[in-house]
């Protein structure tokens, strides 16, 4: 028999501080710890970043297998004097306006070396572009491997020559050379080129986010801690 006056037990279900207080330890633990996950992943990106920079500041090296992206690296050879494939769909402002455009990609044929396929820049498809030079050259650039086509990808046109999925077996077949190796060069050169193809003026970067990343989730965090300290106020004033 209780005694009058006493008050009821509560179970841990009941309770209108502890139950809220052990949610909150876990929220704000997970905010905070996926935070400092990201400021980890901020520093490894930054000195990425700066190895990037390094790289595209340094004389490109030469080719040796399969490179990273992030790699400036340089190959020699002589230009296989075919119609090149387009690939993609660009706009870009040009001194005659905006203009619909896609990148040109030619074979390279190496001695000793299967056959590259570069990418040799940006063109108008309503204008003509340069031919690749003859003779043999030393092309700079970097690597991309094969893309795969998206639930909304544009099908290839194979009939114009065209893709819109950067495909290098299915380009190297459709430039005959089958044996080419299953990745793109992607030619770089100054951004003050004339004419048409103009290439990149930079080795690709990831993106860096993880700051922002960070933020948000130590600012989760805090705003969990708030919500449960104004709910603790209430309850213990009661």
């Amino acid at each position: 028999m209780r005694r009058s006056g006493a008050l009821p037990r509560r179970g841990l279900g009941q309770s209108p501080i502890l139950l809220p207080f052990l949610i909150t330890v876990l929220l704000c633990g997970t905010g905070i710890g996926l935070g400092v996950w990201q400021v980890e992943r901020l520093a490894w990106k930054t000195a990425f970043l700066a190895r990037i920079d390094a790289a595209e500041a340094a004389p490109a090296v030469a080719m040796t297998g399969n490179p990273s992206q992030f790699t400036k690296v340089a190959v020699a050879g002589v230009f296989r004097q075919v119609p090149p494939v387009l690939y993609g769909v660009e706009v870009r402002d040009t001194p005659g306006g905006s203009r619909i455009g896609a990148r040109l990609i030619q074979p390279l044929d190496r001695a000793g070396a299967a056959p590259i396929l570069v990418d040799r820049g940006w063109a108008p498809t309503d204008r003509d572009f340069l031919p690749a030079p003859a003779g043999r050259v030393t092309i700079e650039g970097y690597i991309r491997t094969a893309d795969r086509a998206g639930w909304f990808a544009a099908a290839d046109d194979l009939a114009a020559r065209r893709f819109y999925t950067l495909d290098p077996g299915r380009m190297a077949a459709e430039l005959g050379v089958p044996d080419a190796v299953p990745f793109v060069l992607v030619a770089l050169g100054a951004a003050d080129v004339k004419g048409f193809p103009r290439p990149a003026t930079a080795l690709p970067r990831p993106p860096n986010d993880h700051l922002v990343y960070a933020i948000t989730w130590f600012s989760l965090a805090a705003i969990i801690l708030v919500i449960f300290a104004i709910h603790a106020r209430k309850v213990i004033r009661r």
